[in-house]
């Protein structure tokens, strides 16, 4: 059934690499290879992958992000470029009709977007969740896509966050409170 698709959210050298201007270093560069090959998976069989990915500005004064974190993902930037192996796979990708890089603003891949039509005019019901930062942009997504009447399926292998804390008490929040499939 191609009802589902995989977000792949903010994985990119900002949030990833070690010289990331807001990076989850060592856990999110572990899971470099489950996302690779999730979204390998997910295209083999003819389903849709999806990587929303923060869009910011320099000292943007309107944005809420610019007073709680440094500089980050900004537009043609380095720091917004995917990390690693998941930047060869979209090059060799993006012109695939199942592959879809999306602009988001804030930490809801929803907030802004047009994700929500995009899903609905392809009948996608079930979204796999990965990548970081597990408690802020990943959770924001799962609320957002809980409240939609998405069903959740969150890759325990393949989300990560700065903090340890943070990130599991998110993993345990999509189980409990978003009826989540938390799968390895």
């Amino acid at each position: 059934m191609n009802n589902e698709a995989l977000l792949i959210i903010d994985y990119t050298n900002d949030f990833v690499a070690d010289k990331g201007s807001l990076t989850c270093g060592l856990p999110a560069q572990k899971i470099e290879k489950q996302i690779v090959s999730l979204a390998e998976q997910f295209l083999k069989e003819n389903k849709w992958v999806i990587l929303p990915t923060d869009l910011h500005f320099k000292n943007n004064p309107y944005h809420p992000e610019t007073k709680l974190f440094p500089p980050h993902n900004l537009g043609h930037t380095w720091g917004r470029e995917f990390y690693g192996e998941l930047q060869k796979w979209y090059e060799d990708n993006k012109d695939n009709d199942h592959v879809l890089m999306l602009d988001k603003t804030r930490y809801s891949a929803f907030c802004g977007t047009n994700l929500d039509l995009f899903l609905r005019e392809r009948k996608i019901t079930t979204l796999h969740l990965t990548g970081v930062c597990t408690d802020i942009c990943v959770l924001h997504t799962a609320v957002d896509a809980y409240n939609k009447c998405y069903k959740l399926v969150v890759h325990k292998n393949a989300v990560a966050s700065f903090d340890e804390t943070g990130h599991k008490w998110a993993l345990n929040h999509f189980k409990t409170c978003l009826d989540a499939k938390i799968i390895d």
